[in-house]
């Protein structure tokens, strides 16, 4: 009489931890009734029929997938290595467990093929300066082949380019030729913008003469106003001119 009453607590508390099942709120259970899918149950208490219904837990959460480093060889023939970083999560938790067998490796899979065919379609300086380009393109192929399983692809970011050393010379090179260049318009651009008001100066001078002479004692004033011990006399051109014309005509005289 013990020996079956130890039977029966045996096969109720069996009973019991079968079918009842406890599901967190991000859990969602996808339950089969003799192989047949039935639906989904949950988050909380749900209750299972022993031996004959099976689930299966699946996570509702948003998953951070990472994509391994791949080579790849770019448009222009450059080799370089890719990783990327995938977020999804699982919309429909039935599509996710009768579509597909493993959806984890499934996207992980679909996203390294499709990171390599997008690099190797894309040139290395598009890489580099549109980067988020090709992250909402891989996003949307992605998503487009995850959708049947049930997979949304929220986003995916291209994480880490690593170039040959001999590449990685060339655009160190590169970048300071460019800037060179850009400080050699910017010098040419200052001589331009200077010669142009030297020109609208000797303009104004040209037209009013009397400029001139307000430069000149513009510049006694700066002289006179700094403490030195400079002493200069100003010497109109005109009482030279006599004194010039004498020797230009001496020396006329002379090779004659």
């Amino acid at each position: 009489m013990e020996a079956a009453l130890v039977i029966i607590v045996l096969f109720l508390i069996f009973f019991l931890s079968s079918a009842i099942r406890i599901l967190r709120e991000y859990e969602r259970a996808v339950v089969f009734r003799l192989g047949r899918l039935i639906g989904e149950k949950g988050p909380g208490l749900i209750l299972l029929i022993p031996i004959i219904d099976k689930m299966v837990r699946v996570s509702l959460r948003t998953i951070a997938l990472d994509v391994p480093s791949q080579d790849i060889i770019t448009k222009d023939n450059v080799s370089i290595k890719v990783s990327a970083v995938i977020y999804f999560r699982v919309m429909d938790p039935r599509k996710a467990v009768v579509e597909v067998q493993d959806y984890m490796f499934a996207t992980s899979q679909m996203s390294q093929t499709t990171l390599r065919s997008i690099i190797g379609q894309s040139e290395l300086d598009e890489l580099l300066s549109a980067r988020d380009k090709i992250n909402k393109e891989l996003q949307s192929i992605i998503d487009s082949h995850t959708e049947p399983w049930g997979i949304k692809v929220s986003n995916v970011e291209v994480k880490q380019i690593d170039l040959p050393v001999e590449m990685q010379s060339a655009m160190a090179r590169q970048a300071e030729a460019e800037r060179n260049r850009r400080a050699k318009v910017i010098n040419a651009e200052g001589e331009f913008q200077a010669s142009q008001r030297l020109a609208d100066a000797a303009r104004v001078i040209a037209e009013f003469p009397v400029a001139v002479q307000l430069r000149f004692l513009q510049t006694m004033s700066e002289v006179a106003s700094k403490s030195n011990s400079t002493t200069f006399f100003p010497v109109p051109i005109d009482l030279l001119t006599p004194f010039i014309e004498k020797s230009a005509g001496a020396a006329k005289k002379a090779d004659k």
